[in-house]
């Protein structure tokens, strides 16, 4: 027991350094080719923090957890929208301004709706992933055409703070990217390891693991993301990361994961995948017309996944 705990938390470690390090190096590489600072934090900071979603589902696929690889995509999802964006809004409150935050939020809604769909024959599919993954390149398209559009200088200078500046060198670059790759390769296979192993010690579900702790912990990079764009005022930022993962992780990573290997849907709960759905409409009601999520609001999102939490565990 004390090992497997310790493989996760070593894991989590890992996993948190690696996005940390792809993120930092494909941002750098990013700004060196002329991409725009919208761009980037809107695709490659968003697809950096879903690494780790990325890497442990495939790490789970391979290894015929498919219960856990689901189970994290589906709790990762929820603990981006109530968990990071409510902590993020008690901090300071998010209000958004780019247009294109504000036109992902359906988005977010459609894939998880789509995903709900597509488990109700009990697995997702290697053309269910083809699909995801299919969408996952339009999506990726779409969203850099209207950044690329230009808009509103306040929002461009916004994400230009946010983002990191180029680091001294290219081979720099280049160490840091390869170092975050094997960092999330080897945290992936402690976390599974460690996760798969504690819950056969308990009897409970890989699902459920992958619902909560491994859920929780892939999400860190978000979590660290979002929290200081709130504490920086950068509101665009904080809500930009959060969806745009939560897109990512059913469209590219799921996809990705469903080709290497089918995924099983038995152990998953429709209240699961409805709390996906749901808190992610939820989302999108309480930014309403305002497009504003102030303290309270993050304080009710915070108290719905705990209740959801609470339920893991009967």
């Amino acid at each position: 027991m004390l090992m497997s705990l310790l493989f996760i938390v070593l894991g989590l470690v890992l996993l948190t350094a690696g996005a940390e390090g792809l993120v930092r190096s494909g941002s750098s590489l990013a700004l060196r080719l002329g991409v725009t600072p919208l761009v980037i934090g809107l695709t490659f900071v968003a697809l950096g923090t879903s690494s780790p979603e990325l890497v442990v589902s495939i790490q789970a696929a391979f290894d015929g957890s498919s219960a856990l690889a689901l189970g994290n995509i589906v709790g990762s999802n929820i603990s981006n929208t109530a968990l990071i964006l409510g902590t993020a809004a008690l901090i300071y409150p998010l209000k958004a301004k780019a247009q294109v935050v504000r036109r992902e939020m359906p988005i977010m809604i459609a894939v998880s709706g789509v995903l709900w769909l597509m488990v109700l024959d009990g697995e997702v599919s290697r053309l269910d992933g083809a699909i995801l993954s299919f969408g996952a390149v339009v999506y990726t398209i779409f969203v850099y055409y209207l950044a690329r559009r230009g808009g509103d200088k306040e929002i461009e200078e916004e994400f230009a703070e946010a983002v990191d500046k180029p680091t001294k060198s290219v081979p720099l670059d280049l160490v840091l990217l390869g170092g975050g790759i094997v960092m999330l390769v080897a945290g992936a296979k402690l976390l599974v390891d460690g996760a798969v192993a504690i819950a056969r010690l308990l009897e409970i579900s890989e699902v459920v693991i992958g619902l909560s702790i491994v859920a929780i912990g892939t999400s860190l990079p978000e979590l660290a993301t979002s929290t200081v764009a709130a504490y920086r005022k950068e509101a665009d930022m904080a809500l930009g990361n959060a969806i745009g993962s939560n897109i990512s992780n059913i469209a590219l990573v799921l996809g990705i994961t469903a080709l290497v290997n089918p995924i099983s849907a038995a152990d998953i709960r429709t209240f699961d995948l409805a709390m996906m759905l749901g808190i992610a409409i939820f989302l999108w009601a309480l930014l309403g017309l305002r497009f504003v999520l102030d303290r309270v609001e993050g304080f009710i999102l915070l108290i719905v996944y705990a209740l959801y939490i609470y339920t893991l565990f009967p």
